[in-house]
């Protein structure tokens, strides 16, 4: 049997509904979109600080999608693990947007990789919570991340409803581009995304990229996989009253040139590679000590956190640290401002599914220099936007920020065209593409109910 007759088997399979779900929802009427769906983030929740822990642009991804889809008259309702005693039940995030907190484990002291064992117990939260309304409450299920694909996976079987999955990041993609001393990702995850591919109606993919991995890697269905670009809040991340105002505010000198790291600590993001390429450019033109400040915006993360203090540690080794300041996470207004008064921010990552920190710097009107890994070469415009860099050498990313000292006015001229470019990675353009892959898993799931009688 054909991998393509193989996976439509499997879909047929799932075609009936499940045991439990009453006769009159089978014969309701499927809706041409979604009145209201479930979307799942077991291990980051929505209303976390982007930039440190777990928390970072899928947590951005979560709440600006919600909100979008609400604007179209789609509720969404997302569950989440509970962090704290002290969390309600549920908070509205926005209206049309219910966070729920469901008890999982201990609150505190659980890393992301203690989680697959809480998932029976976060199902059974989800279910609860289920339970407490008329059948057919929710459309749909969108899970986010292999974790919450699983519990998905369970709910929408449960309910017979579709399951549209975002991997967002894939082991078998991480683990073929480890940093140095970097973590792989285990056996489990691997099979456990590779579960969740085949169960999934419909797979959301950042990148034609992002897409092409799934079905070369986990062995995908094309037609099941939807490439949406996520989007930029252009409301928030825009160009504003510029660069000296934005330094003014952030006590950053106005002449400098100032290279910028936004994002998690990790070896994953590779700020130290920032770092080198700083001390190779004062060991070129050591009179640039006097004009050049290096923010590191962002808190540890993942196997970052078992050396917190690691690039405090390398700036002193480099000799730069009069240079460095290494700032916490903040709120999005002030990174937006980060991101201003940047000369251009680096991304030297080893792995991005899309790299949307990089399409929030351009929309402030900042050239990105980035690695060219994953969605970055949609994210950035080689050349034109910024620059793309084939690599992780340090001397390469040092070689790229050498025009930006040279010429004060590259930044400028490079930025209008970065913020051209962000124009067009509006959240609302997403949110109305993920209401279409919605509607089409539910007219598939519609008529493979038909066909089976």
């Amino acid at each position: 049997m054909s991998q393509h007759a193989s996976r439509l088997g499997g879909l047929r399979g799932r075609s009936h509904v499940p045991f439990g779900v009453p006769s009159h929802q089978r014969l309701r009427r499927v809706p041409r979109r979604p009145r209201r769906i479930a979307m799942l983030s077991v291990h980051t929740s929505p209303l976390h600080q982007p930039g440190t822990g777990d928390a970072g642009g899928m947590n951005v991804y979560i709440v600006e999608l919600a909100k979008r889809l609400a604007a179209i008259d789609i509720e969404v309702e997302i569950f989440t693990r509970a962090t704290t005693g002290a969390l309600p039940p549920s908070v509205e995030l926005a209206p049309g947007v219910l966070v729920r907190h469901v008890d999982a484990g201990p609150y505190e002291g659980l890393a992301k990789e203690d989680l697959p064992a809480q998932l029976c117990a976060f199902t059974h939260g989800v279910m609860q919570a289920w339970a407490g309304h008329r059948p057919g409450y929710y459309d749909l299920v969108h899970s986010h991340y292999w974790l919450s694909g699983h519990v998905g996976w369970l709910a929408a079987q449960r309910w017979g409803v579709p399951l549209v999955h975002a991997m967002h990041t894939m082991a078998k993609v991480k683990n073929a581009a480890l940093a140095e001393g970097d973590t792989p990702e285990p056996a489990a995850r691997v099979i456990g995304e590779q579960q969740i591919v085949r169960a999934a109606d419909r797979l959301i993919a950042n990148t034609g990229e992002e897409a092409d991995e799934l079905v070369r890697h986990y062995d995908a269905a094309r037609e099941l996989v939807a490439v949406v670009h996520p989007g930029v809040n252009l409301d928030r991340f825009r160009p504003a009253d510029g660069r000296a105002a934005a330094r003014a505010r952030l006590g950053l000198p106005t002449d400098a040139l100032i290279p910028l790291f936004a994002g998690r600590i990790q070896p994953l993001k590779a700020p130290d590679i920032l770092l080198h390429a700083v001390a190779h450019l004062l060991e070129e033109e050591p009179s640039l000590r006097e004009r050049i400040v290096v923010p590191v915006v962002g808190g540890p993360s993942g196997s970052g956190l078992a050396k917190p203090e690691g690039l405090h540690k390398l700036a002193a080794r480099l000799g730069i640290c009069d240079v460095v300041r290494f700032r916490p996470p903040c709120a999005q207004d002030e990174l937006a401002d980060w991101y201003r008064a940047a000369s251009v921010l680096v991304m030297p990552s080893y792995s991005e599914s899309f790299g949307l920190v990089a399409i929030e710097a351009q929309a402030c009107g900042t050239p990105v220099v980035a690695a060219s890994v994953g969605g970055l070469p949609v994210a950035v415009r080689d050349g034109i936007s910024g620059t793309l860099i084939d690599g992780h050498d340090p001397a390469d990313y040092a070689r790229a920020l050498r025009p930006f000292a040279a010429d004060p006015g590259r930044a400028e001229r490079m930025g209008e065209a970065a913020a051209r470019h962000a124009e067009s990675f509006g959240w609302d353009t997403s949110a109305a593409a993920t209401a279409e892959v919605y509607t089409a898993a539910m007219r598939e799931r519609r008529r493979l109910r038909s066909a089976h009688g």
